[in-house]
């Protein structure tokens, strides 16, 4: 005999056991999540940071093997031109301002950081002539 829509919903039901999550499980979950959050999203803004320096890095780089070809030419590091003044030189929000010091024998690179970038531990990339790069955090860790 077919069971009728109200006795079926009863017997499906257990009497005194409550369906769902209660206020103190959800706030434990919003807890955790909060940990994870505050472990989580400075790991994640450092690990930009570093990748921003890794395009100044290049950057420089390239600029510095550009002053050389210009030397080579020209017997003189003064003149030379940088073909970006910031990084990256693709666009978007600037990370890095860049500056050329050159005289007749030698120059010097340097790519000094930028809004959210001065937060990163290296600061102030720059390289010279000789391929000398320095930082402002350990060279070790930076370059």
């Amino acid at each position: 005999m077919p069971m009728s829509l109200n006795t079926l919903s009863s017997t499906l039901r257990r009497p005194g056991k409550q369906h769902g999550f209660s206020l103190i499980e959800l706030m434990i979950v919003v807890i955790v999540l909060g940990i994870l959050a505050a472990i989580v999203v400075p790991s994640y803004q450092q690990y930009i940071r570093q990748s921003h320096r890794g395009v100044a890095k290049a950057d420089l780089v390239e600029y510095a093997q550009r002053a050389e070809r210009y030397y080579s030419v020209n017997n003189t590091y003064s003149g030379f031109a940088l073909p970006s003044k910031v990084s990256p030189r693709e666009g978007g929000t600037t990370r890095y301002a860049i500056t050329f010091d050159g005289k007749a024998s030698s120059f010097t690179l340097t790519a000094t950081p930028q809004g959210n970038q001065t937060k990163d531990s290296c600061g102030t990339l720059s390289v010279d002539q000789a391929n000398r790069k320095t930082a402002s955090g350990t060279v070790s860790d930076c370059w």
